[in-house]
């Protein structure tokens, strides 16, 4: 199930103060799920139980023929139609603008939901004049500080509210779902295409044919899942949006429907920014990752081709890089039906179930070889290790001292994990209780 926020509004009202409230986080900008500049950012946000993704998105200026103003206006026009529901952010301390007002009229014919959000409500005289925002005519309004945090626990119970539950039949939640990601051009219909032997989604050389996923439903050779394709079936003869960002936000919506994501890359060019953006969003949401570069039968090859390829490739998806790398042609059809058997095989991993004395005799004979390192003069030793249940795979530690285990040790257990089980392609949690 996937519900977007798209906070909007005119510069300098706080949606980024609001969004860093939101996601829990003390910094601006947020840099594994990101747009083109840094104005635009995608984060989680969680309350009462319930996930949802959020977009801020840089101030609207109507009209205005400044380039980059103009590139911010259509960034967020494509997410108010990408999201689930709209926050329009004002300020109290200014009153209504005509850029508020403006802004409100264009709102006010978006079939989106939208809450009003009155921002910088730090005193009673401020809440008091929040009123005069009444006159926008929206029916959810919510005074609150995005600084302080003030009021907005009020304005996310009325967001949770409007979260539908992810009910999920059983037979579909027996059936892995798979979803096919990347930068726009790189292949992705085209690989869903060769997989299913048929033109279900339309492929044209133009970036920005894909519109809205498509669910299609795999099953071959003894084997079914669903396909999630972040495609759609409109063709577009002219393309307007910022194709960077509008990707970001389908991939996102697709990757939180799924359990394993295939992440595409083009092998004729260079691996980019928002490359490995899209891919640690699929690291971050714990989905099973397989990644495919596409279009291998373009490259000029010879014998070392491929293990440079490969060490570069891991080189810049570290620390993270154990991951199955497929070389194909989506095109030409070569070792597509690798990947159908790979899905099959990270899927695995990611419901694998470690026996507890397994489990423990395996990892404690490597802790013994290598204990953690004591920290001022405190001896730090892991007595016990079991396996939570979990969407994806993780581990707890007991130790008498556990919170004098750092990053580097955790690595390190990370490492035995992988060498001994099953784990390829899964991003996996360790977590340290006390004994």
């Amino acid at each position: 199930m996937s519900f977007t926020v798209a906070i909007v509004g005119r510069p300098n009202v706080g949606k980024s103060t609001l969004f860093n409230r939101l996601i829990e986080e003390r910094k601006a900008i947020i840099d594994d799920v990101s747009g083109v500049t840094r104005d635009r950012i995608y984060g989680e946000g969680e309350w009462g139980g319930k996930k949802f993704n959020i977009i801020d998105t840089g101030g609207f200026v109507p009209r205005s023929q400044d380039v980059f103003e103009k590139n911010i206006r259509d960034q967020v026009m494509i997410a108010m139609e990408e999201a689930s529901i709209l926050f329009f952010v004002v300020d109290a301390t200014c009153g209504i603008t005509d850029l508020d007002d403006e802004f409100a009229n264009i709102l006010r014919r978006s079939p989106k939901k939208v809450f009003l959000v009155v921002n910088k409500c730090d005193n009673f005289e401020r809440l008091m004049n929040a009123n005069e925002f009444y006159s926008l005519g929206f029916e959810n309004m919510f005074s609150l500080s995005a600084m302080t945090g003030s009021g907005t626990g009020e304005v996310l119970d009325a967001l949770v509210e409007l979260i539908p539950d992810d009910i999920v039949e059983k037979e579909e939640l027996e059936i892995p779902k798979v979803c096919i990601i990347g930068q726009p051009n790189v292949g992705k219909s085209s690989l869903v295409n060769a997989l299913l032997g048929e033109d279900r989604n339309i492929v044209t050389n133009i970036a920005g044919t894909t519109r809205d996923s498509i669910h299609t439903l795999y099953s071959k050779f003894d084997k079914k899942f669903w396909l999630i394709d972040t495609a759609g079936i409109r063709r577009k003869a002219k393309v307007h949006e910022d194709l960077e960002f509008y990707s970001v936000i389908r991939a996102v919506k697709a990757v939180d429907e799924s359990d394993v994501a295939v992440v595409v890359f083009d092998a004729t060019t260079e691996l980019s920014q928002q490359d490995l953006t899209i891919f640690r969003m699929a690291v971050k949401k714990k989905r099973g990752i397989i990644i495919c570069i596409n279009k291998w039968d373009l490259v000029k090859k010879d014998d070392k081709t491929i293990l440079k390829f490969e060490d570069e490739l891991k080189r810049k998806l570290a620390p993270f890089n154990d991951i199955p790398l497929l070389f194909i042609s989506a095109l030409e059809k070569q070792r597509i039906f690798k990947l159908v058997d790979l899905i099959e095989e990270i899927y695995g991993n990611m419901n694998i179930k470690i026996p507890t004395a397994r489990l423990n005799e395996v990892m404690l004979k490597e802790i013994e070889r290598y204990h953690p390192p004591a920290v001022s003069g405190k001896l730090v030793t892991i007595k016990y290790i079991t396996q939570i249940p979990s969407r994806t795979p993780t581990f707890a530690f007991f130790a008498n001292h556990p919170k004098y285990i750092g990053d580097s040790y955790k690595h390190f257990l990370e490492n035995q994990l992988r060498k001994h089980f099953p784990l390829k392609g899964v991003p996996i949690s360790i977590i340290f209780r006390e004994k």
